[in-house]
């Protein structure tokens, strides 16, 4: 099952692809979400559409959980539930950068048990399925070997390295980096090209979900800001934050929190 729901989620997220690709650097409509949401594009909405369409029929006792879809909470009943971004990065794709994604996620009782993050214009398509490892275009990858902190890379935006957020509003000094797809940054954890990622916010699933799984099968761990499990399909639809890394440097990060 987790591998012809993996076969299932590459599908879908090739044919998201071709919408997004022919409306990328091009002419569309788009609006700004309620209460500061962020945008949304024409493109965002076609893709939920189509996903809707193939996933749902293919898969109709699943739940389904998406940015760019009303939620309904009959999910919560369901052994099995997608969570998606349909594009994840909005903001860059209307700037016409390439560091967009699309993010895919099957659970199973809370847990992601089989995941995409596919960047169509970088020609990256991220896999994973539990137990199975993680893959960077069907080849293996692995989250970088251990290291200190403060010789970190790590992927933050500028409020992650607010004094507020470290012990005795002492921020450490990593190498800090940017992303503007959260699904990318934990993509490229995974792949061992940074050595963490962190959010103190509260995170939507969509941009997690897929990305969490990646790093765990690549041997990193992931946890909420307070190093809490995240539960995935859950009725708030938000964890508390994500950090993702290798173990040591997770466990070294937690160590220089305010709590």
């Amino acid at each position: 099952m987790l591998e012809a729901d993996l076969a299932l989620l590459k599908r879908a997220a090739f044919d998201a692809a071709a919408i997004a690709k022919k409306y990328w650097q091009g002419t569309y409509d788009r609006w700004d979400k309620a209460d500061g949401a962020g945008p949304v594009t024409q493109a965002d909405l076609e893709i939920d559409a189509l996903l809707m369409d193939v996933l749902r029929t293919a898969r109709p006792n699943y739940g389904w959980l998406s940015e760019e879809t009303n939620d309904d909470t009959a999910r919560l009943l369901c052994e099995r539930c997608f969570i998606l971004d349909p594009l994840d990065g909005t903001r860059s794709f209307i700037e016409g950068d390439t560091h967009w994604a699309h993010s895919f996620a099957i659970t199973r009782d809370g847990q992601v048990e089989t995941a995409i993050v596919y960047l169509p214009i970088l020609d990256l398509m991220f896999h994973a399925v539990r137990g199975g490892g993680a893959y960077c275009n069907d080849a293996p990858i692995s989250v970088s070997n251990p290291v200190d902190l403060n010789a970190a890379k790590i992927l933050a935006a500028r409020p992650a390295v607010s004094p507020e957020h470290w012990q005795d509003g002492r921020v450490p000094q990593f190498e800090k980096h940017f992303r503007p797809s959260l699904a990318y940054r934990l993509a490229l954890v995974a792949q061992g090209r940074f050595d963490g990622m962190i959010t103190f916010r509260d995170t939507w699933e969509w941009d997690i979900a897929a990305g969490s799984l990646l790093v765990s099968e690549a041997g990193g761990t992931v946890t909420d800001r307070y190093g809490k499990e995240i539960i995935f399909n859950s009725p708030s639809r938000a964890s508390n934050g994500i950090l993702a890394a290798s173990g040591e440097l997770h466990h070294d990060i937690r160590t220089h929190l305010a709590m």
